[in-house]
């Protein structure tokens, strides 16, 4: 009988050393996540750009409407020097009940840039411009730029 309790316990530790990965079972497991990031990441990337597009043509609706209502208390648009700031701060011109966009502050667009405001635009009284992830005129894919809809 103590013959048996021996092996057994011998037979307990040769398998708890032989317990664990081989290196080339977790080489195997990296290689196969490194496949699906390679697969998932551009797509996650992708949405991730698309949809601060769509947050930067949120953004400049909402500049649209706070420009509708300066327009509506002040008769006209705010000039190209005066900027989007003037629907933040006061120019003690009578009439004006701002400020026109929520917090006081006009946010920069989501790629960190601020946006361009012209007025008189091109083709509507006024235009409001996100440079997209460059941050310069022109681009494609993310670097795009987004503008207002013209009137």
């Amino acid at each position: 009988m103590g013959r048996n309790v021996l092996s057994s316990a011998r037979r307990r530790r040769s398998r708890a050393s032989q317990a664990g990965f081989t290196l080339v079972e977790i080489l195997v497991v990296i290689t196969i996540i490194g496949l699906i990031m390679a697969l998932v990441g551009p797509r996650v990337l992708g949405y991730l750009g698309e949809s601060k597009a769509k947050a930067a043509k949120i953004q400049i609706e909402s500049f649209s409407s706070a420009l509708d209502l300066y327009y509506l208390d002040l008769g006209r648009y705010p000039n190209s020097s005066e900027g989007l700031a003037a629907l933040t701060r006061s120019n003690n011109a009578p009439g004006w009940n701002g400020p026109y966009l929520r917090g006081g502050v006009v946010p920069n667009d989501p790629w960190g840039h601020g946006y361009v405001y012209r007025s008189p635009g091109e083709r509507a009284p006024y235009e409001i411009i996100s440079l997209g992830s460059d941050g310069q005129e022109g681009g494609s894919g993310t670097a795009t730029d987004i503008a207002s809809s013209t009137r």
